[in-house]
């Protein structure tokens, strides 16, 4: 592993006042959306509007967020010291409440009795279906369903701690290039990537995805025990998060030379990569991304082979909306950032996919990742 140059020093931090930005813009959202307001589960939704990061448990802890109003924060009592502790906790009100006490009746009296609210994606059924018995009248809707661009458009700062996990995914990729792979399993390449990760600073491993021969024709294969042969093509997609935002990148390379129809398709592919990336605008839909990478891979033959969305988006998850695929026709911003990854499967075969991410800039787009698409050989 080489050394890198010295590390660069840590993003500032986010204040309370950015966090009683957000929280503010997403109570006015909702209210604009003709929602009474947004409630909040342990998750990326809270992480990213108070930069409380509690483990989601089947004790209730909610953020109550409603136009006009003091945000509310409601957290087991052994827990508030934690939540007291979050970097946006200055912007809101706590609320505890103790084991034995019914948490619904003290999180119902913030919310309209009749009222219908966003709720995040990943609260549990259990805490959702505990509000609903508390007030019969209220409604629900998902959170990404009716705010989808609540955590679309990235801030300046945001978009530095973004470029940092795409330049530390980077540095991964030119590392693992100097490892052997002939004779080795996917795990063993698997390992690599999640060291080098770290190594460059990413403090979570989201995936490792190493699809060799055959095994590369599944988008979503994890790695496994299959030995990496000379003459094999492999697929690498990984990332994680640094600094609380995620990388995401795929290269293909090939164990050897490529034979013409490996070369070939790599070709395609990168070219499909380049058309994708080549449309990002604003006020494109994001369908149009999703459009033109495939395109170009069904006018050489390989639609049907090209068969998952070409992009998702990324920030305090890596996966989240927008997404680049038919259908949508959000327009794109500048400060959204997402994923370009077509790819082309071949059953029984082999795979290719390559992948970067790109925020969109006032006039255009910018990639975040910039390590080479040609067909690496490796040993």
């Amino acid at each position: 592993m080489s050394s890198p140059n010295p590390p660069a020093p840590p993003p500032v931090p986010f204040t309370a006042e950015v966090y009683r930005a957000r929280m503010a813009k997403a109570a006015d959202s909702a209210a604009e959306a003709g929602l009474a307001g947004v409630i909040v589960a342990p998750g990326p939704d809270l992480v990213h509007l108070t930069g409380y990061r509690p483990v989601s448990t089947e004790r209730l802890t909610l953020l109550v967020l409603r136009a006009g109003a003091e945000p509310v924060l409601v957290v087991p009592t052994l827990e508030a010291p934690d939540a007291a502790a979050a970097a946006g906790a200055p912007a809101l009100a706590l609320r505890d409440w103790t084991d034995g006490v019914d948490p619904y009746a003290v999180a119902s009296p913030l919310l309209a009795a009749q009222g219908r609210f966003a709720v995040s994606d990943n609260a549990w059924a259990m805490h959702l279906l505990g509000l609903q018995r508390a007030l019969p009248d209220t409604t629900y809707t998902a959170l990404t369903e009716a705010l989808p661009m609540l955590r679309a458009v990235k801030d300046a700062a945001e978009l530095d701690r973004l470029t940092a996990a795409g330049a530390a995914a980077d540095a991964t990729y030119e590392e693992i290039l100097k490892v052997r792979f002939s004779g080795r399993r996917e795990t063993d390449v698997a390992a690599d990537l999640a060291a080098l990760l770290k190594h460059f600073g990413h403090s979570q491993v989201d995936f490792t995805v190493v699809g060799s021969g055959p095994n590369g024709a599944n988008p979503h294969h994890e790695a496994g025990e299959r030995t990496i042969e000379r003459g094999d093509m492999v697929v690498l997609d990984f990332g994680g998060l640094k600094h609380g935002y995620g990388s995401d990148t795929s290269r293909t390379v090939h164990v050897g030379e490529p034979t013409a129809e490996e070369q070939r398709v790599h070709d395609i592919v990168r070219e499909a990569q380049q058309a994708g990336c080549a449309a990002v605008r604003p006020g494109v839909a994001c369908q149009e991304i999703d459009r033109a990478a495939r395109a170009v891979i069904t006018e050489f033959g390989y639609g049907d082979r090209f068969i998952h969305r070409t992009g998702h988006g990324i920030g305090v998850t890596t996966h989240e909306p927008p997404y680049m695929i038919e259908g949508e026709e959000q327009p794109l911003v500048p400060g959204m950032c997402f994923s370009v990854e077509p790819g082309v499967y071949l059953p029984g075969r082999f795979g290719v996919r390559i992948e970067d991410i790109v925020t969109v800039t006032e006039d255009g787009g910018r990639r975040l990742n910039a390590t080479a698409r040609e067909l690496a050989i490796v040993e």
